[in-house]
């Protein structure tokens, strides 16, 4: 192998390779990058044995061949040598890959491509394109809701689901919090199995890093969802999980139920005193308690240890729920993927889901769960 490229050209590609690299891995073939000299262009290649990136790059070519190289300390270096060209030489007598720029001069080990298992190919037939800016939206709207845990099976993966008229459902679910996002895209809607498919939430990051605002290729098979750039420099593919996902129309249905006790407010109003109220909460309460009337709510919190707050904001409210509590840190959190001036809290029940929704984020609705209130009762010294 004997190959030129530019650091430039490379180095974006090799941060995205080395990020998907499982940070403990016994497999030589799980630390490495693999490098592969062909025509005229630099393959690079990462797996963490699920999730595979491949990226396809200029270079000025001598001879062909393929080797990998101990990815994190490959990129290390990369990264901080000057821009320019950088000359790449397998040595064939001791079998180290020689790295050269100007007066530097580098000797890393290799694996040999016997260690090599090849990657799935992109299946181009049928490929959808897809806005890449607004899938980093929709992920970013619906994965704070995802379950951490993989224990959880479904409820740890991002649903994407077919829905009427080309309409294309992508939601997730934690157990105290749902995140919908509905939009229109009639060829994905079409290539997506009638169930949908699941993606575990930990590989959603790796496809945030990955994407940029360009337009990007997708398909899917029965075991895997494939991404690549429009100039088919670089692709993504990923397994998809075979789970069950749970019917979220169930509690979506809840929203357009007769009794539904509509209460509008301002978002940036609510988030800061939101912000304040937090200071409040402890282990033992992590709520902000709501008393409402039509035109006002009255938010508190009161930690044993820390004091009491007590602010109020106003409201357009009709309904007959006087008193509810919502987990602080949650609520805010859910502000936070809205863009809208106000929001609309949907509320069911003391204890049943509340729906959050706003004009300006058409087709995006939050639900989450109250906390059951139960009164404190603090006791002072002078008690005792």
């Amino acid at each position: 192998m004997k190959l030129i490229f530019n650091k430039e050209t490379v180095i974006e590609g090799l941060q995205k390779a080395v990020a998907i690299l499982p940070t403990k891995a016994g497999a030589t073939y799980l630390r490495s990058i693999w490098l592969k000299a062909s025509e005229e262009s630099l393959s690079i290649m990462s797996t963490d044995a699920n999730i595979e990136f491949t990226g396809q790059y200029p270079a000025q070519v001598m001879e062909e061949g393929l080797i990998g190289v101990q990815g994190r300390a490959f990129v290390d270096l990369i990264r901080q040598l000057p821009a320019g060209e950088i000359r790449m030489t397998l040595d064939g007598a001791s079998g180290n890959l020689l790295l050269e720029q100007g007066r530097r001069s580098y000797k890393l080990p290799v694996n040999g491509p016997e260690w090599f298992q090849n990657f799935s190919d992109f299946p181009s037939e049928d490929a959808v394109v897809w806005s890449g800016d607004f899938l980093q939206d929709i992920l970013d709207k619906v994965t704070f809701c995802i379950s951490d845990d993989d224990a959880m099976d479904a409820i740890a993966c991002l649903c994407m689901k077919p829905a009427e008229n080309g309409r294309i459902d992508v939601c997730g679910l934690n157990g105290h919090q749902f995140a919908l996002v509905s939009f229109l895209h009639d060829d994905l809607a079409a290539r997506l199995p009638k169930n949908g498919i699941l993606i575990q939430k930990r590989y959603l990051q790796d496809i945030k890093k990955w994407l940029g605002n360009d337009e990007i290729e997708l398909n899917i098979t029965d075991k895997r969802l494939y991404l690549r750039s429009m100039g088919r420099a670089e692709s993504l593919s990923l397994p998809r999980a075979a789970h069950e996902y749970p019917d979220y129309n169930i509690f979506m249905a809840k929203l357009s139920e007769e009794g539904v006790r509509p209460m509008n407010l301002d978002r940036k109003e609510g988030m800061e005193a939101l912000s304040r109220i937090l200071i409040f909460n402890t282990d033992n309460d992590r709520c902000t308690y709501m008393d409402l009337n039509a035109t006002e709510v009255r938010l508190s919190a009161q930690g044993q240890d820390i004091g009491s707050a007590t602010e109020s904001l106003e409201i357009n409210y009709s309904g007959d729920i006087s008193r509810i509590a919502f987990p602080t840190r949650n609520l805010l959190d859910v502000f936070g993927h809205f863009i809208s001036g106000r929001l609309d809290m949907l509320l069911t029940d003391p204890e049943g889901p509340c729906g959050i929704r706003g004009i300006e984020d058409p087709d995006y609705t939050v639900i989450i769960m109250p906390m059951k209130v139960s009164e404190a009762t603090y006791y002072s010294e002078e008690d005792v």
